[in-house]
């Protein structure tokens, strides 16, 4: 199986992660002053506008996208490469996921991660916000300024947003403008959303690891196909 991974990039936004820590959220949004360098070159598509062969496809986000607890190759990130080499799309995929990742930090390294080429971002983040109750209008700022971010420094390229959900202990007034947000900013933006990746896993015994969180291997094929049908329209 093909696999493309800038290493460079991936490790310079480990390590601006790890420098920057994961400090408690207090409802301010982090990130705050960060600005993207609008002069950036922008190699996303071409002339005609459409995908060069090999184009790159970054998943940003958090320990779902990382693959937790799952063998590299078992992540959905690299079971979307596996199905783009089966379908004859030439698409080669980063996996940037991190675990335990918030908005807030991925705000605050969304900018190493766009020194790579990409003509495709999958920006999967919120699921850590929502289980320490971040506030939700936090969460949104964040969310708005990463995607100003991409679009200031890569305009061509496509966005896609993953819908997350919050845990229902949190209160049905939390969950109800949690769930809001995803197609708010998808809307006002112009960008893709995806549905809920963990349809048919949250939730599901069978489908999750010992700490009912993170998908096991089945869980990880089912989150994979939810993506594949979201995504799959935008690669052609």
């Amino acid at each position: 199986m093909r696999q493309t991974f800038i290493k460079y990039a991936l490790t310079a936004a480990m390590l601006a992660a790890a420098a920057c820590g994961d400090p408690a959220e207090n409802g301010a949004a982090s990130g705050a002053g960060r600005t993207a360098q609008a002069s950036a070159v922008d190699t996303t598509a071409n002339a005609s506008g459409g995908f060069r062969p090999g184009s790159i496809i970054l998943f940003v986000g958090t320990s779902l996208t990382a693959g937790y607890g799952l063998e590299p190759e078992e992540s959905y990130p690299n079971l979307i490469q596996q199905k783009l080499d089966s379908a004859g799309l030439d698409f080669d995929v980063v996996n940037a996921g991190i675990s335990g990742e918030t908005t807030s930090s991925l705000l605050r390294r969304i900018d190493w991660l766009l020194r790579q080429p990409f003509e495709i971002i999958v920006i999967e983040t919120g699921a850590n916000d929502g289980l320490r109750g971040v506030p939700v209008a936090t969460m949104e700022r964040n969310i708005q300024q990463i995607i100003e971010g991409v679009r200031a420094m890569r305009p061509r390229a496509q966005i896609v947003l993953a819908q997350m959900e919050a845990p229902p202990n949190l209160g049905a007034s939390y969950t109800s403008e949690f769930r809001r947000v995803f197609p708010d900013l998808a809307r006002r933006n112009d960008v893709m959303l995806l549905p809920f990746m963990l349809e048919g896993v949250a939730g599901v015994r069978s489908m999750n690891q010992g700490d009912g969180i993170h998908p096991n291997r089945a869980g990880a094929r089912i989150v994979a196909e939810n993506v594949w049908r979201g995504l799959r329209p935008v690669l052609q």
